[in-house]
């Protein structure tokens, strides 16, 4: 016994408990207090929160009862909204599609294309839909055309840059025979690349879309066309039994969209 005993091998030393779990959550705590705090956060204030949960418990009331009969009102604002995404995605996902083989490594003609396009890009989406509508607003005035060239750069750098990942990622395979058997830079783009991409950019394409329908209601509110522009006007005389209603038609209507979408998507798998 004593000699099985010597011959087992002696238990390791239990590890040492690591300081980076209770200092991480020390400065957790920490950051998110000072975010809270008057001083230099942004003041949040629980009794005050509290004190008004009277209004919002009214407005509430109100956003449950919605008018029904105000929904004959929102059919011109909501096909202006739906005409306004279509024509966005359809141009925007077109001009990303050559934009997207600019910006991958493998597609690119060379490393300064790639670097220009994948840096337009960047700052394209960098500039969020509702500072480009208040400058188009600015431009060209209240109404459906500075949504769609809102909706426009917004579609292009999204659909660009998801479908750029994805080109990244395609098999080399058909790549390399193209090559092989002479085959230029946009015949290998073409038979090699795009057969591999186009469900995703199908896909991204429908998601886009269903982008803009809810990206026109926020523009909206700036004056750039579409169902936006009613439901602010409803939202600032204080009519919630009117905005509900266009709340709800929204959600279906995006409900509806996705749905078609993924109905498309597993045809096209």
């Amino acid at each position: 016994m004593s000699a099985t005993a010597a011959a087992s091998p002696a238990r390791p030393p239990r590890p040492r408990r690591s300081v980076t779990v209770p200092i991480g959550i020390l400065a957790f705590i920490a950051i998110t207090w000072a975010a809270l705090s008057a001083e230099i956060g942004i003041g949040l204030d629980v009794l005050e929160i509290l004190s008004d949960l009277g209004n919002g418990a009214r407005i509430w009331a109100e956003f449950l009862e919605p008018n029904w009969a105000f929904l004959p009102q929102t059919a011109r604002p909501m096909l202006e909204t739906v005409q306004m995404a279509i024509v966005a995605s359809v141009l925007g996902c077109s001009l990303a599609l050559p934009v997207s083989f600019l910006a991958s490594r493998v597609t690119s003609p060379n490393v300064v294309s790639f670097v220009a396009n994948r840096g337009i890009l960047s700052v394209v989406r960098a500039i969020p839909d509702l500072l480009y509508a208040l400058v188009f607003v600015a431009a060209v005035g209240i109404g459906a055309l500075a949504g769609v060239l809102a909706l426009l750069l917004f579609s292009i750098g999204v659909t660009a840059k998801l479908l750029s990942e994805t080109v990244d990622g395609v098999d080399a395979g058909p790549i390399e025979s193209a090559r092989a058997s002479g085959g230029g830079r946009l015949q290998i783009v073409r038979w090699s690349v795009l057969p591999q991409v186009l469900p995703n950019y199908v896909a991204y394409s429908l998601y886009v879309f269903e982008l803009n329908v809810r990206a026109s209601t926020v523009i909206g509110l700036v004056g750039a066309g579409g169902i936006g522009r009613l439901l602010n006007t409803e939202r600032v005389y204080f009519r919630y039994e009117n905005v509900s209603v266009i709340v709800i038609e929204l959600f279906l209507f995006v409900f509806l969209i996705e749905l078609g979408s993924i109905w498309l998507r597993r045809r096209l798998v």
